[in-house]
C-alpha cells in the first residue's frame, strides 16, 4: 500500500474529507437552529395548538448575560401581537384597517415590540439625547440649524416648530428633530430621514404625514429619553403615512 493508505480502498485524505463533510453539515445544522432563538415558533393560521418550527427544531433555552448586568433568556415564551385590522378570510386578500392604521401598527406602520428602555452607551449614558443635555455637540456653521424653523406636512400646512435636536452619541449624527405641535402643544419626535431642512425658506418639510397628524405622533414616557420600542413606534407612524396619510395614497393608481 502507498503512503497514507489505511486499506486498499481507504486513505487518510479520504477520511479527512469525510470528517470535513460531517463537520460542515453539523455546523449548518447548528447555525440554522441557533437562528430560531427569536421569532419562533411561528403563528399558525389554522390552530393555536400547532407548533410551527420547521427543521431543525427550536433550540433549548439559553440565558445570556448582557454588558449592563441584565440577563435575557432565548428562546422565551411571548404573547402573540394583536393586529388591529380586519384580517382577510382567505390568503392573499388585503388587510383592511379598522381604526387608525398609523397608530395601530398595520402594514408599513408595523413596529417591533422592542425593550421599553433606552439604548445606552458603554459609559452608561442614553445613546440618543436632546442637545440641551449634550452641550458637547453643535450644528456645523456651514449647515442650517433647524431649531426654530417651521415644520410643514405633506399638505403644505404648518404643524409646529422645531424646538430641539436629538443626536446619536455613538454615530455622531442627528436622529430626531423635536417638534412642538401647534395644535396641542405636545413635543413629538420627527425622524431625521423623514425630514428635509430647507434653510433658504426656513422650513422643515415632511412628506409622509399631514400637518394635523403631528398631533397623533406617539410620544415618549420621558421628555429627555426615547426607548427602543418608542423609536420603532415613532418611525413606523411616519412610515405608515406614506400609505395611510390620505385616501388618495391607498389603492391602485389609474
Amino acid at each position: 500500500m502507498e503512503t497514507g493508505a489505511i486499506t486498499g480502498y481507504i486513505d487518510v485524505a479520504q477520511v479527512t474529507l469525510y470528517v470535513f463533510w460531517a463537520f460542515f453539515a453539523g455546523l449548518i445544522y447548528y447555525l440554522h437552529q441557533e437562528n430560531k432563538r427569536e421569532g419562533y415558533p411561528l403563528e399558525s393560521t389554522n390552530s393555536d395548538r400547532i407548533t410551527v418550527q420547521g427543521f431543525p427544531p427550536i433550540p433549548a433555552p439559553k440565558t445570556y448575560l448582557l454588558h449592563d448586568g441584565r440577563t435575557v433568556m432565548a428562546p422565551r415564551k411571548e404573547a402573540p401581537e394583536q393586529v388591529k385590522a380586519t384580517v382577510s378570510a382567505y390568503p392573499g386578500q388585503p388587510i383592511e384597517p379598522t381604526g387608525d392604521p398609523m397608530a395601530d401598527g398595520v402594514g408599513p406602520a408595523a413596529y417591533a415590540m422592542r425593550a421599553e428602555r433606552p439604548d445606552m452607551t458603554h459609559d452608561g449614558k442614553p445613546t440618543i439625547a436632546p442637545m440641551r443635555l449634550a452641550p458637547e455637540f453643535w450644528v456645523a456653521e456651514e449647515d442650517p440649524d433647524p431649531r426654530g424653523m417651521s415644520v410643514a406636512g405633506c399638505d403644505g400646512k404648518a404643524a409646529g416648530k422645531v424646538s430641539d435636536i436629538w443626536i446619536d452619541r455613538g454615530e455622531l449624527l442627528i436622529r430626531f428633530l423635536e417638534v412642538e405641535v401647534a395644535a396641542n402643544g405636545r413635543k413629538v419626535l420627527l425622524p431625521m430621514p423623514m425630514a428635509v431642512v430647507d434653510g433658504d425658506r426656513n422650513v422643515v418639510k415632511v412628506d409622509s404625514i399631514r400637518a394635523d397628524q403631528f398631533a397623533g405622533v406617539p410620544g415618549t414616557a420621558s421628555a429627555d429619553q426615547v426607548t427602543l420600542r418608542e423609536e420603532d413606534r415613532i418611525a413606523a407612524y411616519y412610515a405608515g403615512g406614506h400609505l395611510y396619510a390620505s385616501a388618495s395614497r391607498q389603492g391602485p393608481l389609474l
